[in-house]
């Protein structure tokens, strides 16, 4: 019983340890200042194992489409290339700005490619809480949302030249933001 009562004492000191802690409001929470060691390896684990578990069972679809390419491409300009960067571009107010760092999408990615479609096309459609990344789900069908999945695929081999081709809307499609 002994053991017990000291391990409900244990429990009780870290918890109220860990209240005092949140209620001084002592952390720092500025995206200029960055996060302990422990708290950014808690965080990236937490996000990483989160989106790899999610995204496991997304159907890929086809993505060769020049299409997709092309809608892909245009929607990326507008809504994420401030963030995640054009080829010839290192950094952004906005990539200088943001904390934790948006990834330089225009660097090619590492690890199972089916998995890394997968992960991006969760990421895009879901967001990541209290990282800057939006929720595009709600105002993009699946289908739009592939579109730039596909794009994505060939942005680290692009040329800013190339890049600017691609990504250039057509004067009819300028409402499709």
């Amino acid at each position: 019983m002994t053991a017990l009562k000291t391990l409900l004492l244990t429990i009780l000191i870290v918890a109220a340890g860990l209240l005092t802690f949140v209620y001084s409001g002592s952390y720092p929470m500025g995206a200029d200042v960055p996060h302990t060691k422990f708290t950014h390896w808690l965080l990236e684990t937490l996000r990483e194992k989160s989106i790899a578990r999610a995204s496991r069972n997304v159907q890929l679809p086809e993505l060769k489409d020049p299409e997709l390419l092309l809608s892909g491409g245009a929607d990326y300009n507008d809504m994420c290339a401030g963030c995640h960067l054009k080829p010839g571009v290192t950094e952004s107010d906005f990539s200088l700005g943001l904390y934790p760092a948006p990834p330089d999408l225009t660097k090619p990615g590492s690890g199972d490619p089916q998995q890394r479609v997968r992960r991006q096309f969760w990421i895009i459609k879901h967001g990541i809480k209290a990282s800057g990344m939006p929720a595009w789900g709600p105002t993009h069908d699946d289908g739009r949302i592939w579109a730039m999945v596909a794009f994505l695929q060939k942005l680290p081999d692009l040329t800013p030249q190339q890049y600017q081709i691609i990504t250039a809307r057509d004067e009819e499609d300028s409402g499709h933001h």
